[in-house]
């Protein structure tokens, strides 16, 4: 995760003075409009990303995990609340909210001590904790400290099959790996939460690993109890309730994939297609589509102009019916500009996307989430920026 210097561009009031506004450049696209609102401007690292009911008042709130804190940002005012401060000695790099007990709010659990480098003492490398939520949310939450692997990298809650909930837990590589390669592989790990009035006992959490295929990982997305995993070889699925480590889930490899795949960074679950960035903080966003009867994943680029794209998500931003691709990228482009772009194409079927404009130079993008945060029928974005250290909701005014 290299950092680098851009502090021009960088957005500094709360509403941007005009509308960031752009016309599809397909003849069939309608003009779409976003909103820049910068909502934090001291943002250290923007590691990661989470929208829920926080306080539960109905309303999506958004969730930071930052170098060292992990913070609420209260909708609709987006006043700021510190949940934890310096919960490990090194960053804080993920966490993950869901209502998984049907109160209306959010559970929340974290991920820190963020030191790629090593991989075999999880004493200085990863960490999971379960945050127990306070009676008044905006006073600090308590950190329960839950088993980990080295390089914890990625998490969230995943809903089964059956109705209840999982925490699955992606670290970057297999424990004593070195260089994406070694004899152990990413242990991809679910956790069982307990009943409510044991959750704060580390001891009533089980766990266990669901899979261990791949040599080095970065990110995975979930639908309907199904996980979707990224990596150097390529894409796996598998239920969450699947406990077979050793079960070839691959979907998507260089045999599987023409062209073939070159290994995945992020990835996203989408109508009809799965997006993904390519290779790991790699230059390119690709769908994956199978049409009836083909023997192979169809391969096609979007873009492969981005530098450290970073953040991707997918969702229907436009009202067509069908789901557009938004990515975001941290290092300045071969243009010295960093941003985020929608993709979108003219049918279910058509091989040709168009680039629409979100954010040009002022978001260095390290994460995104889609939401609709005004109840307005229509998706948000919300994206996290490192060198450019933003909070930004891009309202959507289409």
């Amino acid at each position: 995760m290299t950092l680098f210097a851009l502090r021009s561009n960088r957005v500094a009031s709360a509403i941007l003075s005009s509308l960031i506004g752009f016309c599809g450049l397909a003849a069939t696209a309608a003009a779409q409009t976003f909103e820049a609102q910068t909502i934090d401007p001291a943002v250290e690292i923007g590691y990661g990303l989470a929208v829920g009911d926080v306080n539960g008042d109905g309303k999506p709130d958004i969730l930071l995990a930052d170098k060292s804190h992990f913070a609420w940002y209260e909708n609709p005012t987006w006043k700021k609340h510190i949940m934890v401060k310096r919960l490990t000695l090194r960053d804080n790099v993920c966490i993950a909210a869901a209502d998984i007990d049907g109160d209306g709010r959010v559970e929340v659990a974290v991920g820190g001590q963020w030191n790629p480098g090593e991989t075999n003492d999880k004493a200085q490398s990863g960490s999971v904790h379960y945050l127990v939520r306070p009676a008044d949310p905006t006073q600090p939450w308590q950190a329960v400290q839950l088993f980990h692997d080295p390089t914890v990298h990625r998490m969230r809650w995943v809903r089964t099959d059956a109705g209840d909930w999982r925490l699955v837990v992606l670290p970057l590589h297999g424990i004593g790996n070195v260089k994406n390669a070694g004899e152990n592989r990413v242990n991809v790990r679910s956790y069982t939460p307990p009943a409510p009035d044991r959750i704060a006992d580390p001891a009533a959490w089980t766990h266990v690993v669901i899979d261990h295929s791949l040599h080095a990982a970065h990110n995975f997305d979930d639908l309907d109890g199904d996980i979707l995993v990224g990596g150097v070889q390529g894409i796996l699925r598998k239920p969450v309730m699947d406990t077979d480590p050793d079960e070839n889930a691959f979907v998507i490899t260089p045999e599987t994939s023409e062209p073939p795949t070159v290994g995945v960074g992020e990835l996203r679950f989408g109508r009809g297609f799965i997006a993904a960035i390519e290779p790991m903080h790699g230059n390119e966003v690709v769908v994956y589509e199978k049409p009836d009867g083909a023997a192979k994943w169809r391969r096609t680029t979007l873009t492969d102009a981005m530098n450290q794209a970073h953040a991707l998500a997918v969702g229907d931003l436009m009202g067509t019916g069908r789901d557009q691709v938004v990515a975001g990228w941290r290092n300045p482009d071969a243009a010295g500009k960093v941003g985020i772009r929608l993709y979108h194409r003219a049918s279910d079927t058509a091989t040709t996307w168009q680039a629409v404009i979100v954010d040009d130079n002022a978001m260095a993008c390290e994460d995104l989430k889609l939401v609709d945060l005004d109840a307005d029928g229509r998706l948000d974005i919300v994206a996290a920026g490192r060198a450019t250290m933003n909070l930004v909701i891009y309202w959507n005014r289409k």
